[in-house]
């Protein structure tokens, strides 16, 4: 196994004390149990009450933010459409639109940033406020690393480019100088602002020069002394060869070019053309490449990475790709000199110009809160062919492995881990799996999220899935008395034994109370209730009582008599459907023929003979003795005996009345 990279970051919790008494915990898919044990150190109960507290240790906060669930949900459907577009992106076109999904990103990103700092900015409480802008800074962050990742592994922009890339990279993170450039030119006098020739410094900086001469000219306009100086500078920002998106010319041309002005720009300054103007010699000095003079700027630069850029403008602007490292590590060790260590995100940076994408992924692993963005940006970047060399030691790839451990995070929430499901469904070799182990410890706590939870397995065909869900749901139904709910989920579940509980139950409840309840559901079983032969005796019963109720008697007795004996009726119920036959009997027209008379009368002889005690819910012999003489001679004294010995008098179902003389 591979080595740690470091010591794990240790977890304080408040109000427990691992040095005076032993902890315990227990892990879960998304967070820890942590207690107080009631041993001490040697072994020995304590008398002394601990800390009664149990806590929770997350290991992703940042899912139950608010905000940051747009994050979630908005990169949720890019990560989707990218998965689903992969297919039909080839050649151009695919670079294209893994450069527009990977602005679709940063877009996202940039969003969520302004929501939070605008609630930064509406909140009172400091300690929230705090909170919001460390929340910002890590996003900038974030931003900050996507985009220089954008640049070099997916738009793969090369020398000269290259250089026009970063430039809008560093203009877009450091971007203070828009609010100063809006203060100075606000002003009555700009050019006798105190910020403005850090105005003109900065945009010099960051090659807008375009800007800076127009600063220039309102220095020249309230000042004449300086106007000759002020041309001559502004002349050569104008003519300073940049290779523009449009531009034909090649890199050699442009090399040439650079190198005629560079050293006119060297004549002027050796000429001492701007030696009564410091800030203008200044400028003349970073246009150089300067390194000094560019250090001397250390506080407008505000750290390495625009250090570098700058640098790299006004000294290497064909800086090819493969040469981007040994620069940014210069410009590290000169910016810091030093004085402090780098950072993560120095490390970050640093790790992209050397173009060592894995080393991005781990460290970014270990610095950012939480595994969303190394989850998307790993899956792009597998999607540009970057990653498919590096598997890992236990069979999954990175990309794999990342994705899971984000959607297991995601799992730990109420409502996101319908998100997680997505991640887990495009992961080959695991995702189906650890679909299955986490779809099964979501809590089921309301029947809605229960069907959510059901349709996903079904539609993924995840069997035991389906059905530990079903049965889980069934059992709910019954133990709140909600009979049909009940038939229903075991239905869907093909639970054979359960189908036969709740069967039983309603049959019970039918015989107590003397009508079923939930007869949509019993009436349109249709082939489910084949699924155990309980269900079908209950529905079939019911459509006897069907053919009664509209009078077809002759249809309702044979279906009466193929309960009994086709032996599907429970024991418990023969008596019950030997009394269901005894209005049909008494009908004036014949309903039972001899031969179904017999029938019946041969199954009330198995009920007699049966073994001595009878079973729960049986007549004993004296109840079937009196039954059958009132089947063979049918007498008001005898129907007295019936309603003297509690023999049922009726059917169960609205129990109609046998004969008015019965009644009485």
């Amino acid at each position: 196994m591979e080595e740690l990279d470091g010591e794990p970051t240790v977890t304080f919790i408040p109000g427990v004390n691992s040095k005076k008494r032993q902890m315990c915990f227990d892990w879960g898919p998304g967070e820890m149990l942590v207690c107080e044990t009631s041993f001490n150190q040697k072994g020995k109960s304590e008398t002394v009450p601990g800390c009664p507290f149990i806590h929770i240790v997350r290991k992703d906060l940042d899912v139950y933010s608010q905000i940051l669930r747009k994050l979630f949900n908005e990169s949720h459907g890019i990560f989707v459409g990218l998965q689903r577009i992969e297919e039909e992106l080839t050649g151009k076109s695919r670079k294209a639109q893994l450069v527009r999904v990977s602005k679709n990103y940063r877009s996202v990103i940039r969003a969520c940033m302004e929501e939070m700092h605008e609630a930064a900015v509406a909140i009172k409480d400091p300690t929230s406020g705090y909170q919001f802008c460390s929340q910002i800074s890590i996003l900038s962050a974030m931003e900050l690393i996507w985009n220089l990742c954008e640049i070099l592994f997916i738009e793969v922009a090369p020398a000269g480019p290259l250089l026009l890339h970063l430039l809008d990279w560093v203009r877009l993170h450091v971007c203070e100088v828009d609010s100063l450039s809006a203060d100075v030119l606000g002003s009555e006098n700009p050019s006798k602002h105190e910020s403005f020739w850090k105005l003109v410094t900065i945009l010099v900086l960051q090659g807008r020069l375009d800007e800076a001469r127009q600063m220039l000219s309102k220095e020249a306009d309230a000042n004449p002394t300086s106007v000759g100086m002020c041309r001559i500078l502004g002349d050569l920002m104008r003519t300073m060869p940049i290779l523009s998106p449009g531009n034909t010319q090649t890199l050699t041309e442009l090399e040439l070019k650079w190198q005629h002005w560079h050293e006119e720009c060297e004549r002027h300054l050796q000429d001492g053309t701007f030696a009564s103007s410091p800030h203008l010699e200044s400028l003349c000095k970073i246009m150089l490449g300067d390194e000094a003079a560019l250090l001397e700027q250390k506080e407008h630069l505000s750290n390495w990475y625009h250090f570098l850029v700058t640098r790299l403008l006004y000294s290497h602007p064909t800086v090819k790709p493969i040469d981007l490292h040994f620069y940014a590590q210069s410009s590290l060790d000169l910016f810091l000199g030093g004085e402090s260590n780098p950072e993560s995100l120095d490390n970050i940076l640093m790790a992209a110009f050397e173009f060592d994408i894995h080393q991005v992924i781990k460290e970014c692993s270990i610095a950012l809160s939480n595994w969303w963005f190394v989850a998307h940006l790993t899956d792009l970047l597998d999607h540009c062919n970057l990653l498919q060399s590096h598997n890992l030691y236990f069979g999954s790839n990175m990309r794999e492995f990342i994705l899971l451990e984000y959607a297991s995070g995601l799992f730990a929430h109420h409502s996101l881990w319908q998100l997680g499901v997505d991640y887990f469904d495009y992961c080959p070799e695991l995702g189906r799996v650890s679909l299955e182990l986490h779809i099964e410890r979501i809590p089921l706590s309301t029947e809605q999220k229960a069907l959510k939870v059901l349709r996903i397995c079904e539609q993924r065909q995840m069997t035991e899935q389906v059905r530990s869900i079903c049965k889980i749901l069934a059992m709910k139904a019954v133990r709140n008395n909600r009979l049909g709910s009940a038939l229903s989920w075991s239905i869907r579940a093909k639970d054979a034994a359960f189908a036969t509980l709740v069967s039983d139950r309603f049959l019970r409840d039918y015989c107590e109370r003397g009508c079923f309840s939930d007869l949509d559901l019993i009436d349109n079983l249709g082939p489910a209730m084949m699924l155990s032969d309980r269900l079908t005796f209950l529905g079939k019963y019911r459509e006897f009582h069907r053919l009664y109720g509209e009078k077809r008697f002759v249809d309702a007795a044979s279906l009466l008599l193929s309960l009994m004996t086709s032996q599907i009726a429970p024991r418990s119920f023969w008596m019950t459907l030997l009394t269901d036959a005894l209005p049909l009997l008494e009908q004036k027209q014949v309903i039972f023929s001899a031969e179904k008379t017999y029938e019946l009368m041969r199954c009330l002889e198995d009920l007699t003979s049966g073994s001595g005690r009878p079973v729960h819910g049986e007549p004993d012999a004296l109840q079937l003795q009196v039954i059958l003489a009132f089947w063979v001679g049918p007498t008001v004294e005898l129907r007295k005996c019936a309603l003297h010995l509690r023999l049922p008098t009726t059917s169960p179902c609205k129990r109609w009345p046998l004969t008015n003389s019965y009644a009485s």
